[in-house]
């Protein structure tokens, strides 16, 4: 009845009185009408459906509020994560709202204002019930400080649970009961360690993200049925490639491989390539403990020095990667590719491999890059230049049909033995992890468009076209800033801000520009219904080449081999339909909140780090421009606040169409791409937070 209900109210960009719902229903008996009652509450509680003051209904997306998770800061103020962007809520305009409440906002900025801004209407969901913090003990009764500082409230703890818990333990808490507005009871679900444990300060995070770093027993338990290497049966009716140069490109320290490559010159002059990905829906079955499990966590979870795996280490790191000069099981996508980079001819077949190497970027790009051989790649050396020929023209058709690249550069974080952060780093990106970006991504779109044209259930990858006002907005900027553009204002194409992005790249401000861009592009997201990917400017893709880490891909695997095996029937096509409606919204929804939880473990190690270089002084850029101060980032991406109050030369007001601190005696002005000099005057790994101030 649900989706009968939703069916009625997205057929029209409208609202429905109660009464045109259940004509358009046909339905006239008064329990089937009570049911209809009762679900549109419902979809009104978990912000599917607005209400009008009127008391008619309307599909949430066709209304003119936005919903999303408020992200508060300690100031008070707040930012609604969106999919269409972020919107800033002022402090007066809160109504009570708390740190990732889950809210819908009614934009309140003019609208030639570049800068969204919106108050809190309703507080559709309050997710206070699992916390983390640091116990303690306060006139003999337990305590527990959050981790979320944003959340100002107090926990207290009933003496029964306090068991085994000691001063300084983290915990995962259970909130119970609300005592009034700032006081809470709780209960203890799991000590995770001593807050000075190595590697705590990271899991902390982790569950406080809702990520678990242990599986369950019933997952665990299954994994004794799963053997250590490949069966004799299981070769049966598999393409036969152990013969073939297969071999894997990876970073220094990958222990879960999924995908492995080959490569042939033909006679007509076309190039066969091989993507061969593990094949680990083999070993973890539909609907298995371990599939259950996997799609609760929906992806592997890569923080700092510390990898929470979406599947047990034994099937991540063995039976499942494609580790060298051993036999593995996997689903080869073999291409014909033409000089052009289009895909003549293509071949999806269960198979299985023996991977001859496994090969590090570093030593990949000394071979592309410098034509350095390093020791024991003597024989790859031709494969490897013929994969670079083959990349090239990948990569140059991706371009002219108007393939995005945002140039973002992404920090790497060194830490010792004890998990400290003792550097921090750009992530290096060659010719070698450009190659198999292009080859995953051709891989990717032959996969998806092989299920595709069957019009069979299936899982995409889609990205949708950004909003025209965003696009406006972002242009008008530039446009402040003294630049002029040429072409379209009103063209969205991909091919559009291909070329927005190459006349601005010799602009100082460029790093910030591309960032400002990419912040007006929607989300990409899991979808049993294709709309294309934008960024790539791809007809049709999906997500195949990582099983391992990534819970679409293995459903991906699994519906691919239902159809290779000839199971596809109308009964299976009926359980997919249904089943990925959960499951592309759910892996979406996990995917966003393992970026949140890597994003807020890196502001961490950079605070912990710049807390042994205090009085220390830098050269950065400003990356943002607040009016209560601005940010600079360094080279290395680490980012802190320069706040107003710190600007004591004069008294600086804050213009917020141009995003400028303007000083009203001297007339100086602190604007977004500008250099500037910085001394660090604190930072606390605890807040996650670092200050500068101006030279």
């Amino acid at each position: 009845m649900k989706e009968r209900i939703l069916e009625v109210l997205k057929s029209e960009e409208t609202s429905f009185e109660f009464r045109t719902i259940i004509d358009r229903l046909k339905i006239n008996d008064n329990k089937s009408i009570k049911e209809v009652i009762e679900l549109l509450n419902e979809l009104e509680n978990d912000g599917t459906v607005y209400r009008t003051k009127r008391d008619k209904f309307m599909y949430f997306p066709y209304c003119h509020l936005k919903q999303g998770k408020i992200d508060v800061n300690k100031k008070g103020f707040g930012f609604v994560i969106t999919n269409d962007g972020d919107i800033y809520i002022d402090q007066k305009n809160m109504n009570g709202a708390l740190n990732n409440d889950i809210v819908n906002v009614e934009i309140i900025s003019e609208k030639d204002n570049p800068k969204l801004e919106g108050k809190v209407v309703k507080i559709v969901k309050r997710e206070l019930d699992k916390q983390v913090g640091e116990f303690f003990y306060k006139r003999g009764k337990g305590h527990v400080k959050l981790d979320d500082s944003k959340l100002k409230i107090d926990i207290e703890i009933d003496k029964k649970d306090c068991k085994n818990v000691v001063n300084g333990h983290k915990v995962l808490i259970t909130i119970t009961k609300r005592v009034n507005n700032h006081l809470y009871k709780a209960t203890i679900d799991k000590i995770i360690g001593h807050k000075d444990d190595p590697g705590i300060d990271i899991l902390s995070i982790a569950y406080k993200h809702g990520i678990n770093a242990e599986f369950s027993k019933e997952a665990l338990e299954e994994l004794k049925t799963i053997p250590n290497e490949v069966l004799v049966e299981e070769y049966e009716n598999r393409l036969d490639l152990r013969d073939e140069m297969i071999f894997t490109i990876d970073g220094d320290d990958t222990k879960d491989i999924d995908d492995a490559i080959s490569i042939e010159k033909l006679e007509n002059g076309n190039y066969k390539l091989g993507v061969h990905i593990a094949d680990v829906s083999h070993y973890v079955t539909n609907e298995s403990e371990l599939d259950k499990e996997a799609l609760d966590r929906g992806t592997s979870v890569y923080l700092a020095n510390t990898v929470i795996p979406m599947l047990p280490h034994y099937l991540s790191n063995g039976i499942c990667s494609l580790n060298p000069n051993v036999d593995r099981l996997t689903i080869s996508c073999i291409m014909e590719i033409n000089q052009k980079g289009i895909v003549e001819n293509y071949d999806i077949r269960e198979s299985v491999i023996k991977s001859k190497k496994q090969m590090t970027y570093k030593n990949v790009n000394k071979i592309l890059e410098e034509n350095i051989i390093p020791e024991g790649y003597e024989d790859f050396k031709d494969k490897l230049f013929m994969m670079k020929e083959c990349s090239s023209i990948l990569r140059k058709n991706k371009i002219e049909r108007g393939y995005i690249d945002f140039d973002q550069n992404e920090p790497k974080i060194i830490t010792d033995e004890s998990g400290k952060a003792i550097d921090i780093k750009l992530r290096e990106r060659g010719i070698g992890e450009n190659l198999i970006e292009d080859f995953m991504i051709i891989a990717n779109e032959t996969v998806a468009s092989h299920v595709f044209y069957m019009d069979l259930p299936f899982i995409y990858r889609i990205h949708e076209y950004p909003d025209e006002e965003k696009i406006s907005e972002f242009l008008r900027y530039v446009s402040l800033l003294g630049y002029t553009l040429t072409g379209k204002r009103k063209d969205l194409s991909p091919k559009r801000m291909q070329e927005i992005l190459l006349e601005l790249k010799d602009k100082k401000e460029y790093k910030i520009l591309s960032r400002k861009l990419l912040r007006c592009m929607k989300k990409a997201i899991y979808s049993k219904e294709n709309v294309g990917h934008y960024g790539l400017a791809s007809k049709i893709y999906t997500h195949f080449t990582s099983p391992i880490r990534r819970y679409p891909d293995l459903k991906v695997h699994t519906i691919l081999k239902e159809i290779i095996n000839g199971k596809m029937n109308n009964r299976e096509i009926a359980y997919w339909n249904q089943m990925l409606i959960y499951i592309t919204e759910h892996s979406s929804t996990k995917e966003r909140e393992s970026i949140e939880c890597e994003r807020e473990v890196d502001d961490m190690k950079m605070a912990e780090y710049m807390e042994n270089h205090i009085g220390e002084e830098y050269e950065g850029m400003i990356s943002s421009v607040m009016n209560f101060g601005l940010f600079v980032e360094l080279d290395n991406m680490i980012e802190g606040l320069v706040h107003i109050n710190d600007l004591k030369d004069d008294y600086y007001i804050y213009d917020e169409l141009t995003e400028m601190l303007k000083g009203e005696r001297t007339g100086k002005e602190y604007k977004l791409g500008d250099t500037v000099k910085v001394r660090v005057i604190s930072a606390s790994k605890e807040e996650k937070t670092i200050d500068f101030e101006i030279i």
